[in-house]
């Protein structure tokens, strides 16, 4: 026997509900947001768990880049790129819950999503250059590899090994120097985005209570409330 009452409800919720994220979008959303909190805990003492966090998270920022213009329409970039006015205005009507529904990305969201993509690549950057120096592995080391010393006949020898004091010595010198500046603009992009992580999570959290609509499910089902 055919429950009419399910089938009703049913048809219900397809009526008010749009499919708005699709599958690629919710998952290296989730994926990324793991990857990043595995990462910021773990550092030489789970070096190997690090990296791998590392990797993954700038595998799928560059995939969802390129999904910013090819993927489904509120997955690109033309759907939610908005100008300063139009940002600065859904802000302070979002803090006055007058702001206006968007079924994509609103425009604060918009702006977030540029910020955090940009922010996440810097820190992938950054911590291969680290890796690079301090380990020689990853696929920044063949870059920071120390120049080879030649061979040279034994009557140079004495010379060449004063030479070459000297220049490791300075070699030596500028690569703690690089190591350093590369090791403390890594950390302060990875605060940075915890900062904007934070920052996004309270933005969700205002957003749904002045939409009205719970958005860290819709991230998760993919579907939204139909337009207004």
């Amino acid at each position: 026997m055919i429950d009419k009452s399910a089938s009703v409800a049913e048809d219900n919720v397809s009526k008010s509900a749009v499919r708005v994220w699709d599958t690629f979008v919710r998952f290296s959303h989730w994926t990324v947001a793991g990857a990043f909190f595995v990462a910021y805990f773990t550092e030489d003492e789970l070096l190997t768990l690090h990296v791998w966090a590392g990797y993954t998270i700038g595998l799928l920022v560059v995939m969802r880049i390129v999904w910013g213009f090819v993927g489904p329409k509120h997955a690109r970039f033309s759907d939610f790129i908005y100008g300063p006015f139009k940002i600065l205005t859904y802000l302070a009507n979002l803090a006055t819950f007058r702001a206006t529904r968007y079924i994509g990305h609103s425009p604060a969201g918009g702006i977030m999503v540029l910020a955090l993509l940009s922010g996440l690549l810097a820190t992938v950057w950054t911590g291969l250059e680290v890796y690079a120096i301090e380990e020689n592995a990853g696929p920044l080391a063949v870059l920071s590899a120390g120049p080879k010393t030649a061979s040279a006949p034994a009557a140079n020898i004495l010379i060449l090994a004063s030479q070459d004091d000297d220049e490791e010595e300075d070699e030596g010198r500028t690569r703690e120097d690089e190591e350093e500046f590369w090791e403390d603009l890594h950390e302060v992009l990875a605060n940075l985005m915890l900062a904007l992580v934070i920052l996004h999570i309270g933005g969700v959290a205002l957003a749904s209570v002045a939409h009205r609509e719970n958005l860290v499910r819709a991230m998760v089902t993919g579907f939204k409330r139909s337009p207004d």
